[in-house]
């Protein structure tokens, strides 16, 4: 009794305490978190107990909270009461949790994926807490006794590595029932719905969502702001978090960690912008960007070839918003070109006119569709996988052509390609791929490059079978499979003692050409959801089949036996795991570990050994690696010629490294690669994923490569020529990188690629601190660094030809397209390509410019789209002539979708040339098609572009495609070919022409009609009867320039003159 008392005053006191405390609290709110809920009662039922709460000081110095932290208060559980559980069949358990019946028995049945049994699954019964009831045998059968065949019962049965399985248990009026279940395998989290960036102003809502896929599905999920965990409790948050009345420290970093008994996945990060309600949601003065002019348009002003247009940095914007909170605005608003001013750039003997931005604002983003193709072949001799099938999950998205070519475009909430190609005449081993692709359109294209499948062996499915895995010449084999005497079985589970049909692929690190070949990305997903990369010492791939039927069989208790003298970092052999490809994430996904184990019989050398255990049975792509932690960033740009100017920074490019251990003392000679990672060019250049070494920075090399549309960039020559100032990275860190371009000891090599060091830059150095290697952990600043900070550099040889477009428009980047009669494509996703083949009759290859300008429109007519500019090519098979494929604008629907433009084409060849003749089906398709465009100038030829697409009878390539690189190589090779529907890099030039010039070479010394113009007054006589030769390569661009300055009065329309033409 006097306990009692005790107790009583004890929590009377916490009580006044609390009440002060409460008070306190109230004038000191900022320093005390809110209470927690209160515990539950510690006593049993009829007894009384204890609740306890606690909060938690928020002030940056605990001395200032000076009260309780927790309280306490009394407490009494209900009257305890008889079990009020109700069975309707059998009688309530001891513990009334669940119904038992005596007289019935379940049996069960529980097998593998593939058949085998299950053995050592545990089986538990759901009550209120999980039951044990019994384990599986060696046979994967289990037997329990005395549950209620209710139908309503939960059975849950579980196995390391599977996914759960949950039955119910059957209804019936038997004494026995028996029930069977197949484990299926367990797959980590995997995020399919990444969070979207967004912006908003101060006091709006916003949505962010996050999706995950495993098995088990996830049940949590937890939201990051700026790397802090979100309380759930506050912001009641599941896979979708809202935020509402937003305030401005609110903006900055968001992600999801999605997790499941199995593991946990992060999402991507989203940024959220928060700006005040009154503030400009863009900055409205456009950034500099430089366009290049002709090469007849130097600027004496800035001496140069380039004019300052000005652009708009594409980026969310807080723009107009509904109602609804939504994943995904209904529109999403970016940064764009609001005002822009036409201005005229004064060239030699004409004007150029260009449209030039003056103000941006926010508004409603570009539609853009993301597009991925590409070329499957062989890794060892280009062979073409032909009319194979490419996949995405478990739908069948593409299909390969003759040429092994393909074309996928990207589904639009798509946040990581992984794509499986499967060959039908089973001459490859099916090969996963994580493709990166632009997220803001445009298409991207790739070598997909596959291993050939090693020829089958027969096996005794009795006998103990090895077989050796690596083959390289000289060498020993990384790693040995053995698989034991009677383990192989079938689908259904039956042991098969037939004779197997075996083919094991490997892929070889140690030979340096198959790490374009390899499987995924080699990336892993940790317990806390991180994604770490593996460096591999070697992929296989298992395929076997009974001899007889051609089944397809698993394998249990599977030996790997893996060299240790092959693994040259001695770090690496505690970390070696044996891992298996999930194709449909594309991540890799640990099977065992290794172990040491002795010298095994039949050996000479005294080797140790690692084995590791595994079983083959769905999964048939398996790899030896070990995670690396040693991670940094190459900081690459590709550039459209060796003058690496800013504005000339090319978007779209793959840029591929291949991660490289050398051999000790020989950082040039790679002993084997262990990684390949690809990343695509942005308006920022990109960051290339490497490993790296701060202690040796021999450690790890890297060997870089960049292509666009399938062909090779030049890296930055190293010798004979070693410039620091070229290559974009100061001494002395350059010499510390050991940079060398491919050339560099054998001038007949490639020069597209290059090799360095991966040093690691030393936290304290300043000359390492600005690039172009970059920590891990600093990706921020490698992604953000300014185009001086140091970096490595591609470029495009500069070809013979030129594109001038009256509105700007970067082709890398479909999201700078702006609304403007006179852009050159008329709509965003629609982008058509029309080229005309020009035969020249002649000695010498001769330069040829297309001059488009508005011809029907009454927006545009008389103005100026854009020029075009391209050389012949030689034709291989005939001397003396030579064909261009000429770009012109393609007539048709202007941005306004109102009425077409028959746009108006000059073909204006250089030199002394005289048009011989005009294709047949050409011509009379433009008679039939008024108005007609007389040519009077033999030297050059008019035409009003068809609308039609014609084909290569009439001379005419048309290709319209969602990609505009995309639609104009199309074309292009449609017009090397002379056909429709081929492809050609060789000029064929007596098929499929259009227009055929003869141009003779002129004499040294004489004075060309365009240079006697020049000398002479202005004369009122239109520029279309002047007849004489052509001016020199300096001058002929300006020949056709003075004429269209004039406007269209070297042409004449039947019954129509200098207005717009009736269409």
């Amino acid at each position: 009794m006097v306990v009692i008392k005790a107790c009583v005053f004890f929590f009377l006191v916490l009580e006044v305490t609390s009440l002060l405390g409460s008070l306190r609290q109230d004038t000191e709110h900022s320093l005390w978190s809110l209470w927690s809920p209160w515990s539950k009662c510690s006593a049993a039922c009829g007894h009384p107990g204890v609740q306890t709460r606690t909060r938690t000081c928020l002030a940056e110095t605990v001395s200032l909270c000076n009260d309780a932290t927790e309280e306490g208060r009394l407490c009494m559980e209900q009257a305890c009461s008889a079990c009020d559980l109700t069975c309707p069949m059998g009688q309530v358990n001891a513990d009334c949790d669940a119904c038992m019946c005596q007289d019935f028995v379940l049996y069960g049945v529980v097998s593998l994926p593939g058949g085998a049994p299950a053995s050592g699954a545990t089986v538990y019964i759901l009550t209120k807490t999980p039951k044990l009831l019994t384990q599986t045998d060696s046979s994967g059968r289990f037997r329990v006794p005395g549950l209620c065949p209710d139908g309503k019962s939960i059975l849950k049965i579980t196995k390391t590595k599977f996914a759960p399985i949950r039955l119910t248990m059957p209804k019936t009026r038997l004494k026995a029932a028996t029930i069977k279940a197949e484990f299926m395998r367990a797959e980590t989290p995997y995020i399919v719905m990444n969070p979207k960036a967004k912006a908003r102003r101060a006091g709006q809502s916003v949505s962010l969502c996050c999706k995950a896929t495993g098995n088990p599905k996830p049940d949590k999920y937890f939201w990051y702001h700026n790397s802090t965990l979100l309380d759930p409790s506050l912001y009641k948050h599941e896979s979708k978090l809202v935020l509402r009345n937003l305030q401005r420290d609110q903006a900055g970093e968001y992600f999801c960690k999605a997790q499941s008994d199995t593991g946990a996945a992060k999402s991507h990060v989203a940024r959220l912008t928060v700006i005040a309600p009154d503030e400009t949601p863009c900055n409205p003065t456009p950034e500099s960007y430089l366009i290049q002019l002709p090469h007849d348009c130097f600027q004496n002003a800035t001496n140069s070839f380039y004019y300052d247009v000005g652009r708009c940095p594409v980026k969310t914007c807080a723009g107009q918003q509904d109602n609804g909170i939504r994943c995904q605005d209904a529109v999403e608003n970016c940064c764009g070109i609001s005002k822009t001013e036409e201005r005229e750039i004064q060239c030699s003997g004409y004007t150029l006119p260009t449209k030039v931005a003056m103000e941006c604002s926010c508004q409603r983003c570009t539609e853009t569709q993301s597009i991925v193709r590409g070329r499957v072949s062989a890794s060892d001799n280009g062979e073409p996988m032909r009319f194979g099938h490419v996949y995405m999950g478990n739908s069948r998205v593409s299909m390969t052509g003759y040429k092994g070519t393909f074309t996928l475009h990207v589904p639009q909430d798509t946040e990581r390609l992984v794509l499986t190609f499967v060959d039908r005449l089973q001459k490859f081993v099916n090969t996963t791929k994580v493709l990166p692709f632009n997220k803001k359109g445009s298409a991207v294209f790739h070598e997909i490059k596959m291993l050939r499948r090693k020829e089958p062996i027969t096996l005794e499915a009795t006998e103990t079978n090895i077989i050796p895995l690596g083959d390289v010449a000289g060498e020993d084999p990384v790693a040995e499979l053995e698989i034991p005497s009677k383990s192989f079985y079938r689908q259904n589970g039956e042991p098969y003692t037939g004779k197997v049909k075996a083919s094991v692929t490997f892929l070889d690190p140690r030979n340096i050409s198959t790490a374009t070949a390899a499987q995924s990305d080699l990336n892993f997903i940790n317990d806390e959801g991180d994604t770490f990369p593996l460096r591999t010492y070697g992929m296989f791939s298992v395929d076997f089949t009974g001899e007889a039927t051609s089944e397809s069989l698993n394998v249990g208790k599977v030996k790997v036996h893996l060299d240790s003298t092959q693994v040259k970092m001695p770090e690496h052999l505690p970390m070696m795991k044996l891992w298996s490809l999930n194709p449909g994430t594309g991540l890799w996904e640990e099977e065992g570990d290794f172990k040491f184990e002795s010298q095994r019989r039949n050996r000479r050398e005294d080797r140790t050994f690692l084995v590791g255990n595994m079983e083959i049975r769905e999964r048939r792509l398996f790899n030896l690696d070990v995670p690396e932690s040693r991670r940094c960033f190459i900081k690459v740009r590709a550039y459209r010629s060796e003058r690496f100017l800013p504005s000339e920074q090319m978007q779209g490019v793959v840029v591929s490294v291949i991660n490289l251990e050398p051999r000790t003392g020989f950082s040039s000679n790679p002993r084997a690669w262990g990684r390949f990672d690809s990343v695509i060019t942005g308006p920022n250049g990109a960051c290339l994923p490497a490993f790296c070494d701060d202690q040796s920075p021999d450690a790890y090399s890297a060997y870089v490569l960049a292509s666009l549309a399938g062909e090779e960039l030049e890296a930055v020559e190293s010798s004979p020529k070693f410039n620091p100032n070229a290559i974009g990275v100061p001494q002395p860190y350059l010499n510390k990188l050991k940079y060398r371009r491919t050339d560099h000891e054998d001038p007949q090599a490639k020069k597209t690629a290059f090799q360095i060091s991966m040093a690691k830059p030393r936290p304290n150095s300043a000359e390492e601190s600005n690039g172009p290697i970059y920590a891990f952990e600093n990706l921020q600043a490698c992604e953000e660094a300014p185009p001086s900070a140091a970096h490595f550099r591609f470029y495009q040889i500069e070809g013979d030809r030129y594109d001038y477009n009256t509105v700007p428009f970067n082709e890398d980047d479909p999201m700078s397209w702006t609304e403007d009669y006179l852009a050159w494509w008329p709509k965003p996703m629609e982008f058509r390509a029309c080229y005309i083949k020009v035969k020249i009759m002649g000695s010498l290859e001769v330069n040829v410019r297309s001059r488009n300008m508005g011809g029907t429109h009454r927006q545009t007519v008389g103005k100026l789209y854009g020029i075009r500019d391209v050389k012949s090519t030689r034709d291989r098979d005939q001397p003396n002539v030579s064909a261009a494929c000429l770009e012109f604008k393609c007539s048709g629907m202007l941005y306004d979708q109102d009425r077409v433009d028959r746009t108006l084409v000059k073909v204006i060849p250089q030199g002394s040339c005289h048009r011989v003749s005009v294709n047949s089906m050409l011509h009379e398709y433009l008679v039939n098609h008024l108005p007609l465009a007389v040519n009077d100038n033999t030297s050059e030829y008019t035409m009003l572009a068809p609308l039609d697409p014609l084909g290569h009878n009439y001379g005419i390539y048309t290709v319209t495609d969602q990609d505009p690189r995309t639609a104009k190589e199309i074309a292009l090779g449609r017009c090397f070919d002379g056909t429709s529907d081929g492809s050609s890099r060789v000029m064929k030039s007596n098929v499929g022409v259009a227009l055929t010039f003869n141009c003779v070479e002129r004499q040294v010394g004489r004075q060309s009609a365009f240079q006697y113009l020049q000398s002479t007054p202005a004369r009122p006589s239109p520029a279309s009867t002047v007849r004489g030769r052509a001016p020199s390569r300096r001058q002929w661009s300006s020949q056709g320039g003075q004429r269209w300055r004039r406007g269209a009065a070297s042409l004449r329309f039947s019954g129509v003159a200098q207005q717009p033409l009736s269409n």
